[in-house]
């Protein structure tokens, strides 16, 4: 909640500078301003959302998790055209869909206290520094996770409006859009999977541990390929869904680095399930360095680099160039973990 109120302020103080300092052109700045004004007022309701259904996921109520997200989200999007269009509300209405989305799952995850053999309860309890900072080492990989895709596209945007302008940070905007769903895809997979992978550990029962990483990994190699090849045979009508006017050079631009930019998903469903399963079973060390590596050591140079050099062509390629290389590390830190479980007679 502090996090939050600290978000809040300065929704209500200092959005404009903000919104220009995140790269929003003199056209835009009104309508990034009106947008982000409301995500930073309702910054808390965001933020204890996320927190609570981590909770109630590992309080043995996924299928209530499970609920919340998928009754937020389509609120989200049937209110989102509600407020838009019928309603007339411009980006203001598009923002305030957004928002009441956590409020509406917020309510929807309160119903398990109704749950007879929960574990989740309300009571006072001392601060305990060593909680709070074992707490934070394992939760820094997935802050990075999430903080990296803002930053990596405020440099996407930043490098291809150098290189191409507006219409170049409009292909983009197409391929992450689309590249967002696919890895809350992986995110799922790795999420489902990470309190089992948790109990396991806790009850030294390795073989089940690797076993429901094994899973995973099946399950998210699978999803990638699927969605890989529905990108490639679908692309045309795809790129036409965001692309009402029919901007010819918009289209041009997206179609040649759809298949570029999507090879990325085949580390990137890998990369996302060793990251978490590192930090289920304890591992703070290991899942920072993955989420570093592919959230900022390696893209951020990669696309500035790479699109100097080969320019749209190499800002495509960064993205899997980088969860390529993050991959080959991820790997070399697992077998060495598995090792060290074998030497312990784990």
């Amino acid at each position: 909640m502090l996090l939050g109120v600290a978000f809040t302020f300065l929704g209500l103080t200092a959005v404009r500078p903000l919104a220009t300092l995140l790269g929003a052109s003199t056209a835009t700045l009104h309508l990034t301003s009106t947008y982000l004004r409301f995500i930073l007022v309702m910054a808390p309701f965001f933020i204890c959302n996320n927190l609570v259904l981590a909770f109630i996921r590992n309080d043995n109520n996924p299928q209530l998790a499970m609920k919340a997200m998928l009754f937020s989200s389509l609120f989200n999007i049937i209110f989102d055209y509600i407020f838009v269009f019928p309603l007339k509300m411009g980006m203001a209405g598009a923002a305030l869909a957004t928002v009441l989305s956590p409020v509406l799952s917020l309510l929807i995850l309160s119903s398990h206290r109704k749950k007879a053999n929960r574990r989740l309860v309300f009571k006072f309890t001392k601060l305990r520094i060593k909680t709070i900072t074992r707490s934070a080492q394992l939760g820094l990989s997935s802050f990075l996770t999430e903080m990296s895709t803002g930053i990596s596209i405020l440099v996407f945007n930043q490098v291809l409006l150098s290189l191409s302008g507006d219409i170049a940070v409009a292909a983009y905007g197409i391929l992450a859009n689309i590249l967002l769903v696919a890895l809350a895809l992986f995110t799922g997979v790795a999420q489902g999977v990470q309190p089992l992978i948790s109990q396991a550990t806790a009850n030294k029962e390795m073989q089940k541990v690797f076993y429901y990483l094994h899973y995973g990994f099946k399950v998210s190699f699978t999803l990638a390929l699927l969605l890989y090849l529905i990108v490639l045979i679908f692309k045309i009508p795809i790129v036409a869904i965001f692309n009402s006017e029919n901007n010819s050079a918009l289209a041009k631009l997206a179609l040649n680095g759809l298949p570029l930019y999507f090879l990325a998903l085949f580390g990137a469903c890998f990369n996302i399930i060793l990251s978490i399963f590192f930090a289920a079973v304890g591992k703070a060390k290991q899942s920072f360095i993955i989420a570093l590596l592919r959230g900022y050591l390696l893209i951020l140079p990669f696309v500035i680099l790479l699109g100097k050099t080969f320019d749209l062509t190499g800002v495509w390629l960064s993205l899997p160039l980088s969860e390529g290389l993050t991959l080959v590390i991820a790997i070399f830190l697992f077998i060495q973990l598995k090792k060290s479980y074998q030497l312990n007679g784990n």
